[in-house]
């Protein structure tokens, strides 16, 4: 699997992103709320005319992410729930294009520059997944030109391990942690891995990493190959002040209150979690439906409040001494974002005089990077009230704006109002219980304690905060606090990602069931009423399936007399194809019906009237038990004759229909599609050789994008002729017994990737079907309230 051209598209954006975010931020805080503006205007009395100054830049910023995701819906939001869903198994439209990608960087560009409370390291690992995925095609569905002949990773499962490196170079780039970008790909994203594809991914991310590091290191201090930059976001060197020796980065005792701050972030994590569920249903309920334009008003509403709130609450903060601080706070030094240590150039002095700085301006008006760095390794102070303020007002806002019509990632903005509540631990341990601690330490705790109760990561969040500070002593009480903080929001609710993913209706497969779901059997959840074709049939059979249903495989059966005899051999009970498929009797009929009706509407003369004779024949009986009864009494009267090479009787009777199934392989809708536009087929004259054969490139030559049976011109088809589907069914695909445990059914599914499980019973007839929708939490529980319920 070769990696250069995802690690060299995503390290550009990466850099061109970062960049541009800092600039354009640079011209807002210098245009409208620079110290010089915000002291000129405090004289004069114009304080409001640097507002709407302030106003008109954010708003129109925002504006245009919000238009941006009008373009494409899915650009909205961090992207980690629809590539989560995908890695999982569901195929969400757009997700990957190149279309997302560019209105996704465009967009978050502009919400980050636009005063928003909201991260780009999550857009960012989007990103990267979309690179992952449309790199290695060497074609793109937005510009339909760029197409080459290239056969290789022309399936599901290979563009799925692309997906899977791409989010972990894109995590690699953000926090510059190449191991705890495959562990987060591993963990929180794909559900089916293999030894394989371990070191792949690691190699992908280190080689993300590297490149980035490269290459911001020469650009910002032209020093090519010092390798001072890892990633886009670097928490900086934790370290006690020269020469006091009595300073420590944590002691034993600090284990305690971890443990507490772990509790708490995990309550301020569900809570979060809870009103933001609250938000996006409102969302749903009340704004989607309603015009487009009504989410960029929406969009323009949260950043009007949050800007009014900043800059009103900038104003109440307090005048704090500089200590160490260096008099540089008036200005933002773009050597403070490219990495530098000195943390104190971006101190704001907003209304204070020279010899000290304003602590709630300093929160506010810089970067969220850059205030994280302040809580981390700020020389000087911040007072109680002001962190008090922060934090709430960061809390409320913040979750406000995740979930609205633009691009936004919810990593940094977690970080930052985490570090708030950990350095207010920090100068509440201090200053009452006179407690000698690094303030750094608890605020790192902060955050990562609200993090993991937002986001409910644990291993991967654990190793991304250490590669993030290079500091492996740092390892234990991070992961203590994580894990405390998932267990007490697990007891709420789930993760921030996983509501967004539940409100979005995506059937997503969890790590594993409930030890109680294993009271239901595969019999208990399969689906029976089937839709199948022969190995040979005829075309006009195959256009009515697959126009009257939307599924994507489909079972390759023949009707075997012989089988359900030796099974009733020794009085076994009746054939197992009758009792599973006891509930959909009427139905057959009724989908035989819907399928008569498609071919009336078919353009070819033949096909509309090939039902007329037959309406008779399926009509179905109005009780079905009386139905099944018939069937039952008449159960050994012979069977038309079936031979290989003919295709099945349209005249058969509802009875001749319901007959045990032979199951023999799946084919895949697109499989019957592609036979069906190349004429692959062969006349009712001739034998099943003469029809033509396709290769496996000819046969993937369309993907990911199959045609659709409804856009096709098949009038030069004759209906009558058969198509031999053999060659191209997978004979063997993974199987289950009827009575095999959910438990087993659950592992076989998730572990192997499955998309369709046939169940088939002793003597290999198929009695039913499993498809991810039966495998979902909240179907398993309603057939197992089902099953009490029986019992």
């Amino acid at each position: 699997m070769c990696h250069l051209p995802l690690i060299v598209g995503l390290v550009a954006r990466a850099d061109l992103l970062n960049w541009a975010v800092h600039w354009m931020m640079v011209f807002v805080i210098g245009v409208t709320v620079g110290l010089l503006a915000i002291e000129k205007c405090s004289d004069k009395g114009c304080l409001s005319l640097s507002l709407l100054e302030l106003l008109a830049f954010n708003m129109t910023f925002v504006f245009i992410a919000s238009v941006l995701v009008l373009i494409e819906p899915v650009a909205a939001g961090s992207g980690i729930p629809e590539i989560k869903s995908y890695l999982n198994g569901v195929k969400i439209p757009g997700i990957v294009r190149l279309r997302t990608f560019l209105c996704k960087a465009a967009g978050v560009l502009f919400s980050v520059a636009g005063g928003l409370f909201v991260g780009k390291e999550g857009p960012m690992i989007h990103s990267g997944a979309i690179v992952g995925a449309g790199l290695p095609q060497f074609q793109s569905i937005t510009f339909r030109k760029i197409k080459f002949d290239f056969p290789y990773f022309r399936s599901d499962r290979d563009k799925r391990d692309f997906v899977s490196a791409g989010a972990a170079a894109g995590v690699a780039a953000a926090f510059g942690a190449p191991i705890g970008g495959t562990l987060f790909s591993l963990e929180e994203g794909s559900s089916f891995w293999n030894q394989a594809l371990t070191w792949k991914v690691l190699f992908c991310s280190m080689s993300a990493t590297f490149t980035l590091n490269f290459f911001r290191s020469g650009i910002n201090f032209s020093k090519w190959g010092s390798f001072q930059l890892p990633g886009l976001l670097n928490f900086g060197e934790f370290k006690c002040p020269d020469g006091d020796k009595n300073c420590h980065l944590w002691t034993a005792v600090d284990l305690a209150f971890f443990v507490l701050m772990g509790v708490v972030g995990g309550l301020l994590g569900a809570l979060f979690n809870c009103m933001n569920k609250y938000l996006a249903k409102y969302r749903i309920r009340h704004i989607h439906p309603k015009a487009k334009f009504i989410r960029v008003l929406e969009s323009l509403l949260v950043t009007m409040v949050t800007t009014i709130v900043i800059f009103a609450a900038s104003m109440l903060g307090e005048c704090r001494d500089l200590l160490s601080c260096s008099n540089r706070a008036g200005f933002w030094s773009f050597q403070m974002l490219a990495g530098s240590e000195d943390i104190n150039s971006t101190i704001r002095q907003f209304f204070c005089s020279n010899k000290t700085y304003n602590d709630m301006a300093t929160l506010f008006f810089n970067p969220q990077e850059a205030a994280i760095h302040q809580l981390f390794h700020q020389d000087g102070t911040f007072s109680p009230v002001t962190l008090s303020v922060f934090f709430f007002l960061y809390f409320l806002l913040a979750c406000w704006t995740y979930g609205v019509s633009v691009p936004s990632g919810l990593f940094v903005p977690s970080l930052l109002c985490g570090a708030a509540f950990g350095r207010l631990v920090a100068n509440v341990l201090k200053v009452k219980l006179g407690m000698d601690i690094y303030s750094g330490t608890f605020a790192l705790i902060g955050a990562a304690a609200f993090l993991g109760g937002v986001v409910r990561m644990t291993i991967s969040l654990t190793v991304i905060l250490i590669e993030s500070t290079n500091e492996i002593t740092y390892g234990l009480p991070i992961m203590i606090t994580l894990m405390v903080a998932k267990w007490t929001g697990d007891f709420f609710n789930k993760g921030i990602y996983d509501i967004h993913i539940q409100l979005r209706g995506v059937p997503l497969l969890e790590w594993e069931t409930e030890v109680e779901m294993d009271r239901l059997t595969a019999s208990d959840i399969m689906e029976t009423n089937l839709t199948y074709v022969y190995p040979h049939t005829r075309v006009q059979s195959l256009v009515s399936i697959l126009r009257t249903t939307v599924y994507h495989a489909f079972p390759v059966v023949t009707e075997n007399r012989q089988n359900e005899r030796d099974f009733m051999k020794g009085n076994i009970l009746i054939s197992n194809n009758i009792h599973f498929k006891k509930s959909s009797v009427v139905s057959r009929a009724g989908e035989q019906r819907r399928r008569c009706q498609s071919m009336k509407s078919y353009p070819s003369s033949e096909l509309r009237n090939v039902c007329d004779e037959q309406s008779a024949a399926v009509e179905p009986s109005e009780e079905g038990e009386d139905l099944l009864q018939q069937m039952l009494e008449r159960r050994h009267a012979p069977y038309p004759n079936l031979y290989p090479d003919q295709s099945p009787s349209e005249e058969w009777t509802m009875e001749e229909r319901f007959r045990p199934l032979t199951f023999h392989g799946l084919i895949l809708r697109s499989q019957l599609v592609n036979l069906l536009i190349r004429g692959v087929c062969y006349a009712e004259n001739q034998s099943s050789t003469n029809q033509p054969r396709l290769s496996y490139a000819e046969m993937t030559e369309d993907y990911p994008r199959y045609p659709d049976i409804h856009d096709l011109d098949l009038t030069l088809l004759s209906p009558r002729m058969i198509v031999d589907v053999t060659p191209y069914m997978n004979p063997c695909p993974y199987t289950v017994s009827p009575s095999a445990r959910i438990s087993q059914v659950f592992n076989l599914f998730r572990t192997m990737g499955l998309r369709h499980l046939p169940v088939v019973n002793a003597v290999g007839e198929i009695v039913g079907i499993i498809t991810r929708h039966n495998l979902t939490h909240e179907f398993l529980v309603a057939k197992l309230r089902q099953h009490y319920i029986t019992i």
